[in-house]
């Protein structure tokens, strides 16, 4: 009954037997499909999980508790919830963006849990501080929450360029705006708020299994110079610069993606 309930909740699709398993978790305003080029390189050698957060996709969206979700320790909750009740075994996790950061959230909490960490185009904090630069001017954030607040569809069509970054591959941006806007306006804004206020810079020294960090050489949302901090702050972790251009180069460039993992596992 408790896995019916998790299947429902978080659309969890599980394929392949490996005896070690890829926990794929997709970033802010995504779903699980934007994996599909990735997972059929591990399809027949490892367990594949995918799932939606809460809130996203398929999701269930009536699981979605604002006072839950207030922070990103609700969804990291959830993935050490799925593994354990599906008794998931050698455990990679394969965060993207801010599921990055909610990836490293559970390991933090269940360290023995899991085998490996794979952080993608992270972002422990956005906005800039004192020796810290996260790319955006609190202003900015303030900014961008208030134009969500006013007419997020509208947002969207904007901001889904930025993250794609990639004007020579413009279906990339047309993907991310479709699944954007699939998804509760209500909840993506609660969701935005806490993504980009949120400051789990302070997490990362707790992180204490083999970590990678792979960048985008040119990312407007997360710098190569954040990904330099996330790698610096995270001990015995390896970082790795792509040759792609954007914010999900998992759609744009997969075979670099998908050779940076395989060099790491």
């Amino acid at each position: 009954m408790k896995k019916e309930l998790l299947t429902r909740r978080n659309n969890i699709h599980i394929s392949g037997s490996g005896e070690e398993t890829l926990f794929f978790i997709h970033g802010y305003g995504c779903n699980q499909v934007m994996w599909r080029y990735i997972v059929p390189e591990y399809a027949d050698k490892y367990t594949v999980v995918l799932i939606d957060l809460v809130g996203t996709g398929l999701s269930d969206s009536s699981a979605y508790q604002f006072s839950k979700y207030a922070s990103l320790e609700a969804y990291a909750d959830d993935i050490i919830e799925i593994c354990e009740i599906f008794e998931l075994k050698n455990i990679h996790l394969i965060g993207h963006s801010v599921s990055s950061i909610i990836a490293a959230l559970a390991t933090k909490k269940k360290p023995a849990l899991f085998k490996k960490l794979i952080m993608h185009c992270p972002s422990p904090r956005y906005i800039n501080d004192e020796n810290y630069i996260g790319g955006f001017q609190k202003n900015e954030i303030d900014q961008l929450i208030e134009v969500m607040d006013l007419n997020y569809f509208e947002w969207v069509r904007n901001i889904t360029k930025v993250i794609s970054g990639n004007l020579e591959k413009p279906e990339v941006a047309e993907e991310l705006e479709k699944s954007f806007c699939k998804n509760n306006p209500e909840i993506a804004i609660h969701f935005a708020k806490v993504t980009f206020g949120g400051d789990n810079r302070e997490d990362l020294k707790y992180i204490t299994i083999p970590t990678l960090v792979i960048q985008s050489k040119i990312d407007y949302i997360s710098s190569e110079e954040v990904g330099e901090y996330v790698h610096k702050s995270i001990r015995g972790s390896k970082f790795v610069i792509i040759d792609a251009i954007g914010h999900t180069p998992h759609l744009s460039e997969p075979v670099e993606v998908i050779n940076a993992i395989n060099s790491f596992l």
